[in-house]
Parts: structure tokens; sequence; C-alpha cells
């Protein structure tokens, strides 16, 4: 009798031990280069030479100022309590997100940062909705102008 050898089969096999290396690296440099991204809605704001800080016009309140924002395009922003800009909302749930927040701490201050590019609508329709939504006092925000000589 001859000698037959087993006839084997082949089988095709993808080592992903690499892969997966290479994804935990990637995970690791989108862990340690996310808190640098900013976030938020890009606002140039006006410049003024008569600009008072939060701190001048509430300066018996230690709550940080709830900032709407409303860039060139018109897409509005809120930021509460210091937390990151959240854009991309509508107008009724910037008003939501504001009246919710006044409700918990009366004193909050609302500042409206509008981009100088924005067209005055966008400014006043904003304007127009805080104030139907109960908000009593609105600040603007503007840059402090350069001086000359600094």
């Amino acid at each position: 009798m001859a000698y037959q050898p087993k006839k084997r089969k082949i089988t095709a096999e993808i080592n992903v031990v690499p892969y997966i290396d290479v994804m935990l690296v990637l995970l690791i440099i989108f862990m340690v280069t996310a808190p640098f991204v900013s976030q938020g809605v890009d606002v140039d704001l006006p410049k003024t030479q008569t600009a008072e800080t939060v701190a001048d016009m509430n300066p018996d309140s230690n709550t940080p100022p709830i900032i709407v924002e409303v860039d060139k395009d018109g897409h509005l922003g809120v930021s509460i309590n210091n937390a990151e800009m959240a854009h991309g909302l509508s107008l009724d749930e910037l008003v939501a997100r504001v009246k919710a927040e006044l409700a918990a701490n009366p004193k909050t201050l609302v500042m409206v940062g509008g981009d100088g590019r924005t067209p005055y609508s966008n400014i006043v329709e904003t304007l127009d909705a805080l104030s139907h939504a109960g908000v009593g006092s609105v600040g603007l925000m503007t840059d402090p102008l350069d001086k000359p000589g600094n």
C-alpha cells in the first residue's frame, strides 16, 4: 500500500491583533486631543470703548452669566454655568434652556453676543424671543477697543 498524505483543508485567517493595536492607539490619540478642540459658535464681537465686565455689572453674584451667541450665519448657541457652548440650537430650544436656568437661578445675568457681521435682525429676533420668555434684562457682549499706544 502506498502512502497517501491526508488532504488538508486550507484556511484563510486574518490576524486581528495588529488592527486592535492600531485602534487602541487611535483611541488614545483622540482622547488626548479632544479637550483641545474648541467647540462653540465662532463670534467676532464688535468693539467698544465703554465695555463693562460681568463682575462690574453684578458684583454681588457668584453665578456665571448665561451666554447666548449668534454667529454671522444666524446660528444660535448657549453656554450655561461656564459649560461648553451648545450650538446649532433653534430659537425655541434656546429660550427653553434659558428659561429653565432662570427658574433655578433667577439672579443670573443673560448676555447676548452677536458676531459683528451678523445681520441686526438676527440679534433683535433673539432679544425679542428672550423678552417674550420673561427675561427682564439682557446685556450685549462686546470686546474692548484697543487703546492707542498698546
